[in-house]
């Protein structure tokens, strides 16, 4: 199972970027340089890339969380960092004092 996703992940992740690459460019900049006619006017309703890039973005986040799910049920319980310091810290040998 964890296979099959993987594989869709990655068909996702390729579909994706090849949909935001041929969309046209609207320009702006990250809004640097508009004036607030076309802000307030802009078009609200996007068009066919724009709904499919929004739609393969939404299955490929969908994909990442239930393969992190699936990958995290596999994982055995370990001890923590905390506690692997702490058992280090332990096994170091002390440092003389300084005789003057």
């Amino acid at each position: 199972m964890e296979n099959i996703l993987l594989t869709v992940n990655v068909v996702l992740a390729i579909i994706l970027v090849i949909l935001v690459l041929i969309q046209k460019s609207e320009g702006g900049a990250l809004g640097i340089g508009v004036s607030q006619d076309s802000f307030m006017f802009s078009r609200t309703a996007g068009n066919f890339l724009t709904k499919a890039t929004g739609f393969v973005a939404a299955l490929f986040i969908m994909c990442s969380l239930s393969l992190t799910i699936i990958s995290r049920s596999e994982l055995d319980p370990t001890m923590s960092v905390i506690d692997k310091v702490e058992e280090i810290s332990e096994d170091t040998p002390e440092i003389p004092e300084n005789n003057n």
